[in-house]
């Protein structure tokens, strides 16, 4: 499964979204869903999905799906 697949359906498990959220342009705090503690419960998925760890400041620099994405990339998690 490609990257964007797999980072699309963990966006969707963790924050419990439905068929209407066009998750490849959704932006943090755009959503009630993607809040503060949704926001960690994300990165959580994420970490745990593609068995990364993110530091600090890419945490916090998590603001879109897209950003999300190239991360990954940036780790070497491959499409």
């Amino acid at each position: 499964m490609a990257l964007n697949d797999r980072l699309r359906d963990t966006f969707v498990e963790a924050l419990g979204l439905d068929g209407d959220v066009d998750v490849e342009n959704l932006k943090y705090r755009e959503i009630d869903q993607w809040d503060s503690v949704g926001h960690m419960a994300l990165v959580a998925a994420i970490e745990d999905e593609f068995d990364v760890q993110f530091d600090t400041d890419q945490v916090i620099d998590m603001s879109s799906f897209k950003v999300a994405a190239d991360m990954l990339r940036g780790m070497g998690v491959e499409d």
